[in-house]
Formats: structure tokens, sequence, C-alpha cells
């Protein structure tokens, strides 16, 4: 036990934010940066060698941190003792054996047999109102190479099209499409403690940033389920009561994933009046423990979640917290419902790994986007669109190809790979007409039902013999291809690392690198594909033992592919919060954030919003603009004491 230090200047806890007055019998620990925690929050938080501060980020020396296991609480939580920690005899079981025993579940009142008890909506007359005139998708489109010579044909000639979505009208979200939310959140008995008071933390900083429009449920789960509040507007009176309701959880029994996903379905699908864009998030740090195994409870989920075509009924972001919890199960259900799975390693990173999500879902301008691509001359044809999980369809012999996209955030980008098969040209020194390309959706802007974008037709001259400057490879087009080659590594390797090939896993990854590295785009120095060799040598770095992979690898793996398969940012593993959006104050520095977006973002003193190569405050493959605020606003209310 470190000895009780005087009351330093800083008041709150670095992590729990609560005083650190509050029980003279407590200590506390400062650490180098002099930054200031309860023991038992740093003490959890440093579990597994994270030696970095979660104010400021900075590199602490292993021998000045708390690794002892915090004293045991009368809740009769097990103390968490990290991997390699020598340990007096007896020896203590593994880690991952720790897990606590639940505690009794508190009961409440029976609920009602319906949840059609969902708050109305804001009448129209004083609904946020966007503008009658739609923002139009943007298209974009890029061959690999402008020419290919008349006498030859091309199998499989890449083209890619791109589309971004307009920008929210006011950044602050003034007029923006209103949101229904449900948070599904785990109260087992692991999660007492500091656990609980920091998911409290985070579902308290998302209830302030939802506006009178938005409303929200929360459902807890531990061995069954409850609604703690029915789907109600965030008006003043609403977000005081739901604050309210969120500090009233408590922890204890056992983990019944499937009983509060059942339950937070039936939230959205009773209810009689529906915003335009609905969600749930899911939050989880331990296995099911009621369902007899992962098939079992897949198969209990209800239809609304377990969508099969581009409808995506209800998309649910689930989001599993340290490292007892079941990465494959967490993956499942967002893959399944078309939402996105997130690793949360730190205990102190869960409200900014909300914050990312909510900013994406505060910001949806597009839904039921369809893009379609049909070939522009005779003997063109479509022969593959790698989409991930995007729906598409290639028909009428290779005609005609479609995507589907369930809907776009603000000024998001999905970019698409067209493989053609192109024809020798009969006469040289013409072109030959590609693809047209089509973008329909409905703009949530303008409640326009039906908005359609169409691209300029995409050509390429033919020449008889091509000039170097026309055989030269687009950057767009081979980042592209970086990205898609990295996404099928990561799943390749992990399903080796699976059968417990990790050599195999680790061998693949490595050649995968190695072919990046070569690629046009990084000899040019592609920022994005610099970026994915960094990914693919993360996820190598956690497959070098099996008890790492099992540890942290295989949750990384996974919600990098997440990311990848929906284009779609997403939290992975033990992210710097050391607000590596709000370093970016000056000179030419650039700090790394394991993050979103299938990678790395960084931070920069540039002006966000703008491309790599110009000015970003983050960069990184996934995130927008949207996404970045709410997590600078996260960060933000975290590094400052509570009044």
């Amino acid at each position: 036990m470190l000895p009780k230090v005087c009351l330093p200047v800083q008041s709150n806890c670095g992590i729990c934010r609560t005083s650190l007055t509050r029980g003279l019998s407590e200590s506390i620990f400062t650490a180098e940066c002099s930054h200031v925690f309860h023991y038992h929050c740093i003490a959890n938080n440093v579990e597994h060698g994270n030696l970095c501060c979660p104010v400021c980020g900075a590199k602490w020396n292993k021998d000045n941190v708390p690794f002892q296991a915090p004293p045991l609480q009368q809740n009769n939580t097990a103390a968490r003792i990290p991997p390699n920690t020598p340990v007096s005899s007896p020896q203590l079981p593994r880690r991952s054996y720790l897990r606590p025993l639940p505690a009794e579940e508190p009961r409440y009142p029976p609920e009602p047999p319906t949840f059609s008890d969902d708050e109305p909506l804001l009448s129209s007359s004083t609904a946020p109102t966007g503008s009658s005139v739609p923002q139009n998708i943007t298209v974009k489109t890029h061959t690999e190479s402008s020419a290919i010579p008349a006498a030859e044909s091309s199998p499989n000639f890449p083209v890619l099209v791109s589309i971004r979505a307009p920008p929210l009208k006011d950044p602050e979200g003034h007029g923006r499409t209103p949101v229904d939310l449900v948070t599904v959140l785990d109260v087992s008995g692991s999660m007492s403690g500091t656990k609980l008071s920091l998911l409290k933390q985070a579902v308290t900083f998302v209830v302030e940033n939802l506006g009178p429009a938005d409303r929200l449920s929360v459902v807890s789960f531990s061995s069954s389920s409850r609604r703690v509040f029915p789907l109600q507007r965030m008006t003043v009176d609403g977000r005081e009561s739901a604050i309210l309701a969120v500090e009233s959880l408590r922890a204890g029994g056992a983990t019944n994933i499937a009983e509060g996903l059942k339950k937070g379905s039936r939230v959205l699908e009773d209810r009689r009046e529906r915003n335009p864009v609905c969600s749930i998030i899911l939050l989880s740090d331990g296995k099911d423990t009621c369902s007899r195994g992962a098939d079992r409870l897949l198969s209990k989920l209800p239809a609304s979640l377990r969508s099969s075509d581009s409808r995506r009924e209800i998309p649910v972001h689930t989001f599993g917290f340290g490292y007892d919890h079941d990465p494959d199960v967490m993956h499942s259900i967002s893959d399944m419902s078309g939402g996105t799975f997130s690793f949360i390693e730190s205990v102190a990173t869960i409200q900014d790994a909300f914050a990312l999500c909510i900013g994406g879902l505060l910001s949806v301008v597009a839904q039921e986007v369809r893009l379609t691509v049909s070939s522009a001359s005779p003997g063109v044809k479509i022969v593959a669109i790698p989409s991930g999980r995007h729906v598409n369809e290639i028909s009428d012999e290779g005609r005609q190809g479609v995507v589907h996209i369930a809907n776009m955030y603000a000024e998001e980008e999905k970019q698409f790979l067209v493989y053609l098969s192109v024809p020798e040209s009969a006469a040289s020194h013409s072109k030959t007409s590609l693809l047209d390309v089509l973008c329909v959706y409905r703009d949530l802007a303008s409640n326009e039902p039906v908005v359609q974008v169409r691209g300029e037709r995409i050509e390429v001259l033919r020449p008889e013999v091509c000039s170097p400057a026309e055989k030269s490879v687009s950057l767009e087009v081979d980042r592209q291809r970086n990205r898609i080659l990295v996404a099928d590594a990561i799943a390749e390797a992990q399903r080796l690392a699976e059968t417990g090939n990790l050599e195999g896993a680790k061998a693949l990854l490595a050649e995968r690198k190695a072919t990046v590295a070569a690629s046009t785009a990084a000899q040019a120095g592609d920022f994005y594909s610099n970026l994915f060799e960094t990914e693919l040598g993360e996820v190598m770095e956690r497959m070098a033992t099996m008890n790492l992979y099992r540890q942290s690898g295989r949750a990384y793996a996974l919600a990098g592919m997440s990311s990848h398969m929906f284009q779609r940012a997403t939290t992975r593993g033990d992210t710097d919060t050391a607000a590596s959006c709000l370093n970016a104050g000056s000179g030419p520095h650039r700090r790394r954030r394991r993050s979103a977006g299938g990678g790395y973002s960084i931070a920069r003193a540039v002006s966000a919003g703008a491309a790599p190569s110009e000015s970003a405050a983050v960069v990184s493959a996934f995130e927008t603009p949207a996404m970045v605020r709410m997590v600078q606003k996260s960060q933000q209310k975290r590094t400052q004491p509570e009044p």
C-alpha cells in the first residue's frame, strides 16, 4: 500500500473525476507528471502494463507505478493481478479466473408488458429544421491508369468510385436529424467499483450531448435485464432525470447479454413514434454466463437485430471492455446488425469511445444510399466489387452493379473498387467508355424521399502505345487496393491465430506489410498507406504469444475488421487518451494514438476538416469531423476538473 500523501492542488481524481477529499482514509497516488488519482483507480488502469497517464499521456517509469493489486473491497470483488507480476506463495491462479463472484442482484418493480410508452416526438412547429434544398452527395472516380493500349485487353482493370456525404449545416449540430438511442449496459458483479463509475460518467456524457428532439432509453442487464427508463426526450428535465437514473445503477449478478439486447430492441420495436435515426449501444466487460454458448446467444436475438440484407433495421454498436469480454460474440452482434465493434482496453477511455460513436450517430445526413455502376460500352463487364459488409449485387451478365449503404454520416466517405473486364479496342487513338455512375439516397436534412446524383462518365484512353505518364498508377486507386489487402490480411491472420497457427499468422502479416510498403502509394509517401503498414505491425505485436492474442489480439483484430468492413471508425485497444486531438497546438508535432478507423490518428498543428496533405486536426482512415469534435469535447471534459 502506498503511503498517504498530503492533499494535492488537483481536487478530483484524474480517472473517476470524484473528489480526492472524499474519505480521507483513501490512499492517493501522485504521478511523476503531477496528476493525482485514487490509488484503486490508477491500480485498475495500469493493469497489464498501461504506463501512460490517462490525463496527459505522459509515459511513466514502470518502477514508479502502483502495480500491486488494490485491496479487496467489501463487495467481494476479487483482486486483479497483471500478468507476469511476481507474487508470493501460494501462487494465485491466472487472471482469467479472477472474475468477481456475482454479487446479489438488486430487485426492481415489474415492467409494463409493452414499451409503447415512449415520449412523443418534438412537434413539427418546434422541431429543428434543416434545409429545404438537399446538399448533394458528391461522386468522384479514378481509373488505375489513364490509358490501356488499344491492342490489349484488361481482365481486371480497377476503377475507384468514391461518394462523400455533405457536411452538417451547423457544426454544432443545430437543425440536425434527431435520433432514438438505447444504451444497453452490463451491470453484472464484475462491473462494480471504478468500472461502473466510469460507465456512469460516459453515459452522462452521452446524455449531455443529446438535444431536446433526441430520445434516449437505458437498459441494464446482469442475470436478467431491466429498462431503467423509457424512451424520453432529452430536454433539460429529461436529461436531469436520465442522469439521476444512471447514477442509481448498481452492480450485481451474472451476465445475460441476450436478455439485455432483447429488451433494448423491444424499446425500439414497440415505440409509437419514430425519429429518423435509431441505434443501440451495447457495452459489456464479460462473457454471457446465461446462454450456454455463443451460437445459442446469437440465435436468441430478435430478427430486427439480424438483418441479412441492406435494410439494417436496428444497428447495434458494441463495446467490449477489458480482457474478459467475448470479442467473438460482440463482433458477431455488431456485424449481423450493421453496427461496429470497438475494443476498450483502458479503464479510462469508455467515454472517449462512446464519444466517437455518438459523434457519428448524431450526424447522419443520408439513408438508404444506393450506388449503381453500369457498363457504358459493349464488352465492358463488371467482374467484382469488394465492398466489405456493404451488400452488393452484380447483374445483367456483368453490365450493372449495385452497392447498398444503410446510412452515411456528415462528411463520411465510402470508396469502392470496381474491377472491370475491358476488351481490345478496334480503333487506336480513341477512348473507351467504361462506366456510368448513379447515387440515389434519402436526404434527411430536406426529407427528400429520393435524391439522385450522377457522376461523370468514366473513360479511358486507347493509344497504340502508352506513354509513361499514361501508365502511371493512380495513388487513390493504389491506396484503396492497399486498404482492402490489409483488411483481408487481418481477417486471414485472425483465422490462422484461432487455429493456433500464430507463426503462420505473423508470416502472412509480415508479407502483406512488405507488399504495402513496396506499393506505388507507399513509395510516394501516401499517408494512409503508411498508416496501414503501422496497423499490420500492431496486429503482429498482439499475436506475439497465444496468451497475448487471447488477452487483446483477438479483440484488436476484430475491431479492425469491423472498421474496414463498414469503412467506419471504431475504437481499438489501448487508446492514448492524452488529448491527441487537443495537442494540435504548435509546430509540426505529431503524436500517435491507437484508436479509430483501422489504425492510428495523427494530431497536428492544423485546422480540422481538410485532407491529410493539407490540414486536419485528427486524421485516420474513417474518422469524420463530427466524430473528431465529439472526442475533443470528451477529452476536454475529462481533463478539466469539476467545479
